[in-house]
Protein backbone atom coordinates (compact mmCIF):
# COMPACT_ATOMS: atom_id res chain seq x y z
CA UNK A 1 0.00 0.00 0.00
CA UNK A 2 1.70 3.64 -0.70
CA UNK A 3 1.06 6.33 0.83
CA UNK A 4 -2.04 7.77 -0.92
CA UNK A 5 -3.32 4.79 0.10
CA UNK A 6 -2.39 4.62 3.90
CA UNK A 7 -5.36 6.87 5.58
CA UNK A 8 -8.95 6.24 5.13
CA UNK A 9 -10.86 8.41 2.20
CA UNK A 10 -13.50 10.46 1.79
CA UNK A 11 -15.37 12.11 -1.09
CA UNK A 12 -17.33 15.38 -0.11
CA UNK A 13 -19.69 16.26 -3.17
CA UNK A 14 -20.22 20.61 -3.08
CA UNK A 15 -16.63 20.22 -1.32
CA UNK A 16 -15.31 24.10 -2.22
CA UNK A 17 -17.36 26.05 0.11
CA UNK A 18 -19.51 26.36 3.52
CA UNK A 19 -20.32 23.04 4.89
CA UNK A 20 -18.05 20.79 2.35
CA UNK A 21 -14.87 23.28 2.80
CA UNK A 22 -15.28 23.23 6.91
CA UNK A 23 -15.53 18.78 6.43
CA UNK A 24 -12.85 18.92 4.18
CA UNK A 25 -10.52 20.33 6.26
CA UNK A 26 -11.90 18.66 9.55
CA UNK A 27 -11.98 15.08 8.20
CA UNK A 28 -7.87 16.29 6.86
CA UNK A 29 -7.23 17.16 10.56
CA UNK A 30 -8.04 12.95 11.58
CA UNK A 31 -5.58 12.19 8.89
CA UNK A 32 -7.84 11.42 6.41
CA UNK A 33 -7.05 11.66 2.56
CA UNK A 34 -10.17 14.06 1.03
CA UNK A 35 -12.03 13.94 -2.23
CA UNK A 36 -13.87 17.17 -2.88
CA UNK A 37 -15.45 18.11 -5.90
CA UNK A 38 -17.64 20.74 -6.90
CA UNK A 39 -18.43 23.13 -10.24
CA UNK A 40 -15.42 25.53 -9.19
CA UNK A 41 -12.52 24.59 -9.72
CA UNK A 42 -10.82 27.55 -8.08
CA UNK A 43 -12.96 27.02 -5.25
CA UNK A 44 -12.01 23.61 -4.73
CA UNK A 45 -8.14 24.11 -5.42
CA UNK A 46 -8.15 26.92 -2.96
CA UNK A 47 -9.56 24.35 -0.34
CA UNK A 48 -7.35 21.61 -1.30
CA UNK A 49 -4.18 23.81 -0.89
CA UNK A 50 -5.08 24.07 3.06
CA UNK A 51 -5.10 20.41 3.29
CA UNK A 52 -2.18 18.37 4.64
CA UNK A 53 -2.84 15.03 3.31
CA UNK A 54 -2.63 13.43 -0.10
CA UNK A 55 -6.00 14.77 -1.57
CA UNK A 56 -7.76 15.39 -5.21
CA UNK A 57 -10.42 18.38 -6.38
CA UNK A 58 -12.33 17.46 -9.03
CA UNK A 59 -14.64 19.93 -10.97
CA UNK A 60 -18.37 18.22 -12.18
CA UNK A 61 -21.61 18.28 -11.95
CA UNK A 62 -22.76 15.64 -9.66
CA UNK A 63 -26.59 15.42 -11.99
CA UNK A 64 -23.94 13.91 -14.83
CA UNK A 65 -23.83 10.03 -14.53
CA UNK A 66 -20.83 9.61 -16.44
CA UNK A 67 -19.35 13.13 -14.22
CA UNK A 68 -19.97 10.61 -11.08
CA UNK A 69 -19.04 7.72 -12.59
CA UNK A 70 -15.49 9.18 -13.11
CA UNK A 71 -15.00 10.81 -9.98
CA UNK A 72 -15.18 7.54 -8.25
CA UNK A 73 -13.42 5.69 -10.99
CA UNK A 74 -10.08 8.44 -10.39
CA UNK A 75 -10.83 7.92 -6.49
CA UNK A 76 -10.36 4.50 -6.19
CA UNK A 77 -6.98 4.52 -9.01
CA UNK A 78 -5.43 7.56 -7.18
CA UNK A 79 -6.44 6.07 -3.47
CA UNK A 80 -7.56 2.47 -3.59
CA UNK A 81 -10.48 2.56 -1.96
CA UNK A 82 -13.31 4.53 -1.09
CA UNK A 83 -14.46 4.63 3.10
CA UNK A 84 -16.62 7.66 3.57
CA UNK A 85 -19.77 9.68 0.79
CA UNK A 86 -20.84 12.78 1.83
CA UNK A 87 -23.63 13.99 -0.11
CA UNK A 88 -23.35 17.28 0.90
CA UNK A 89 -24.11 18.99 -2.57
CA UNK A 90 -27.34 20.84 -3.11
CA UNK A 91 -28.90 24.04 -4.21
CA UNK A 92 -32.19 25.72 -2.98
CA UNK A 93 -34.55 27.68 -5.46
CA UNK A 94 -35.50 31.27 -5.59
CA UNK A 95 -38.28 32.16 -2.96
CA UNK A 96 -41.46 32.64 -5.16
CA UNK A 97 -45.08 31.50 -5.00
CA UNK A 98 -45.08 28.30 -6.97
CA UNK A 99 -47.27 29.60 -9.53
CA UNK A 100 -44.16 31.97 -10.20
CA UNK A 101 -41.49 29.81 -10.49
CA UNK A 102 -40.35 28.41 -13.43
CA UNK A 103 -40.41 25.06 -14.18
CA UNK A 104 -36.66 24.35 -14.66
CA UNK A 105 -35.66 26.00 -11.66
CA UNK A 106 -37.92 23.03 -9.97
CA UNK A 107 -36.12 20.77 -12.15
CA UNK A 108 -32.62 22.32 -11.52
CA UNK A 109 -32.84 21.58 -7.83
CA UNK A 110 -34.39 17.97 -8.62
CA UNK A 111 -31.25 17.38 -10.26
CA UNK A 112 -28.72 18.48 -8.10
CA UNK A 113 -30.31 17.32 -4.42
CA UNK A 114 -31.81 14.38 -4.96
CA UNK A 115 -30.67 12.76 -8.46
CA UNK A 116 -27.07 13.91 -7.82
CA UNK A 117 -27.14 11.87 -4.48
CA UNK A 118 -28.74 8.94 -6.00
CA UNK A 119 -25.83 9.20 -8.47
CA UNK A 120 -22.88 9.14 -5.97
CA UNK A 121 -24.63 6.89 -3.34
CA UNK A 122 -24.77 4.30 -6.67
CA UNK A 123 -21.00 4.61 -7.37
CA UNK A 124 -20.54 4.47 -3.36
CA UNK A 125 -22.15 1.22 -3.18
CA UNK A 126 -20.92 -0.21 -6.07
CA UNK A 127 -17.00 0.81 -5.31
CA UNK A 128 -17.73 0.06 -1.37
CA UNK A 129 -19.11 -3.76 -2.38
CA UNK A 130 -15.98 -4.27 -4.44
CA UNK A 131 -13.03 -3.39 -2.47
CA UNK A 132 -10.99 -5.35 0.16
CA UNK A 133 -11.94 -5.09 2.95
CA UNK A 134 -15.67 -3.99 1.80
CA UNK A 135 -18.07 -1.46 3.27
CA UNK A 136 -18.08 2.26 3.81
CA UNK A 137 -20.21 5.13 5.20
CA UNK A 138 -22.42 7.54 3.52
CA UNK A 139 -23.70 10.26 4.98
CA UNK A 140 -26.79 12.35 3.19
CA UNK A 141 -26.71 16.55 3.97
CA UNK A 142 -30.79 16.46 4.84
CA UNK A 143 -31.18 20.04 5.88
CA UNK A 144 -33.53 20.60 9.04
CA UNK A 145 -35.99 21.09 5.94
CA UNK A 146 -36.05 17.69 5.97
CA UNK A 147 -38.17 18.01 8.99
CA UNK A 148 -39.93 21.43 8.39
CA UNK A 149 -40.29 23.87 5.54
CA UNK A 150 -39.67 27.41 5.22
CA UNK A 151 -41.81 29.26 3.59
CA UNK A 152 -42.06 29.78 -0.53
CA UNK A 153 -39.41 26.53 -0.75
CA UNK A 154 -41.28 24.10 -2.23
CA UNK A 155 -38.45 22.51 -4.42
CA UNK A 156 -35.62 22.40 -1.61
CA UNK A 157 -38.30 20.90 1.10
CA UNK A 158 -39.61 18.16 -1.37
CA UNK A 159 -35.77 16.90 -2.00
CA UNK A 160 -34.75 17.31 1.45
CA UNK A 161 -37.79 15.04 2.36
CA UNK A 162 -37.17 12.52 -0.39
CA UNK A 163 -33.36 12.52 1.10
CA UNK A 164 -34.58 11.04 4.34
CA UNK A 165 -36.65 8.39 2.36
CA UNK A 166 -33.57 7.46 0.28
CA UNK A 167 -30.97 7.33 3.54
CA UNK A 168 -33.48 5.23 4.98
CA UNK A 169 -34.30 3.33 1.68
CA UNK A 170 -30.01 2.84 1.44
CA UNK A 171 -29.65 1.91 5.02
CA UNK A 172 -31.51 -1.03 4.55
CA UNK A 173 -30.28 -2.22 1.50
CA UNK A 174 -26.52 -1.47 2.75
CA UNK A 175 -26.38 -4.04 5.67
CA UNK A 176 -25.69 -6.94 4.44
CA UNK A 177 -22.73 -4.91 2.41
CA UNK A 178 -20.94 -3.73 5.40
CA UNK A 179 -22.37 0.42 3.71
CA UNK A 180 -23.70 2.29 6.48
CA UNK A 181 -26.04 5.04 5.36
CA UNK A 182 -26.92 8.51 7.90
CA UNK A 183 -28.46 12.08 7.62
CA UNK A 184 -27.27 14.92 8.78
CA UNK A 185 -29.49 17.70 9.20
CA UNK A 186 -28.08 20.92 9.48
CA UNK A 187 -29.93 24.45 10.59
CA UNK A 188 -28.56 27.55 10.31
CA UNK A 189 -25.15 27.04 9.89
CA UNK A 190 -23.34 30.47 8.99
CA UNK A 191 -22.09 30.09 5.15
CA UNK A 192 -21.74 32.12 2.21
CA UNK A 193 -25.30 30.95 0.97
CA UNK A 194 -26.61 31.60 4.26
CA UNK A 195 -25.49 34.57 5.63
CA UNK A 196 -28.91 36.77 4.83
CA UNK A 197 -30.83 34.47 7.62
CA UNK A 198 -28.30 36.50 10.17
CA UNK A 199 -29.53 39.48 8.70
CA UNK A 200 -33.65 38.57 7.57
CA UNK A 201 -35.35 35.64 6.83
CA UNK A 202 -39.21 35.15 6.25
CA UNK A 203 -40.95 33.15 8.46
CA UNK A 204 -44.47 31.58 8.14
CA UNK A 205 -45.96 34.43 10.39
CA UNK A 206 -45.26 36.77 6.94
CA UNK A 207 -42.66 38.70 8.75
CA UNK A 208 -38.63 38.91 8.22
CA UNK A 209 -36.68 38.82 11.04
CA UNK A 210 -33.11 37.66 11.53
CA UNK A 211 -32.15 34.51 13.10
CA UNK A 212 -29.14 32.91 14.66
CA UNK A 213 -26.69 30.91 13.26
CA UNK A 214 -23.93 28.79 14.32
CA UNK A 215 -20.14 28.08 13.34
CA UNK A 216 -20.02 25.51 10.45
CA UNK A 217 -16.94 24.00 12.13
CA UNK A 218 -19.14 22.53 14.28
CA UNK A 219 -21.08 20.99 11.90
CA UNK A 220 -17.85 19.89 10.81
CA UNK A 221 -17.18 18.33 13.56
CA UNK A 222 -19.96 16.53 13.86
CA UNK A 223 -19.54 14.63 10.26
CA UNK A 224 -16.22 14.48 11.48
CA UNK A 225 -18.20 12.18 14.45
CA UNK A 226 -20.02 10.44 12.21
CA UNK A 227 -17.33 9.40 10.00
CA UNK A 228 -15.49 7.69 12.58
CA UNK A 229 -17.93 5.42 14.15
CA UNK A 230 -17.42 1.78 13.09
CA UNK A 231 -19.41 0.59 10.42
CA UNK A 232 -21.54 -1.56 13.07
CA UNK A 233 -23.03 1.80 13.98
CA UNK A 234 -25.40 3.94 12.49
CA UNK A 235 -26.74 7.29 13.50
CA UNK A 236 -30.00 7.39 10.84
CA UNK A 237 -30.41 10.57 11.41
CA UNK A 238 -28.71 13.54 13.05
CA UNK A 239 -30.01 17.29 13.93
CA UNK A 240 -27.32 20.10 14.33
CA UNK A 241 -28.93 23.64 14.81
CA UNK A 242 -28.31 27.19 16.25
CA UNK A 243 -30.15 26.37 19.53
CA UNK A 244 -32.12 29.44 19.65
CA UNK A 245 -33.07 29.54 15.15
CA UNK A 246 -36.93 28.97 14.98
CA UNK A 247 -36.87 25.66 14.38
CA UNK A 248 -38.70 23.69 17.47
CA UNK A 249 -41.70 26.04 18.34
CA UNK A 250 -42.75 26.31 14.40
CA UNK A 251 -46.36 25.99 13.73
Amino acid sequence: MNSEEASKVAVITGGGTGVGAATALALDAQGWSVVICGRRIELLDAVADRLKNPCASIPLDVAQPEAVDQLFATTIQKFGRVDLLFNNAGIGAPPVPIDELPVRSWLEVVDINLTGTWLCSRAAFREMKAQKPSGGRIINNGSVSAQTPRPLSSPYTATKHAITGLTKALALEGREHGITVGQIDIGNALTPLTNQISEGALQADGTVRAEPTMDVGHVADAVVLLAELPLDVNVPQMTIMANEMPLIGRG
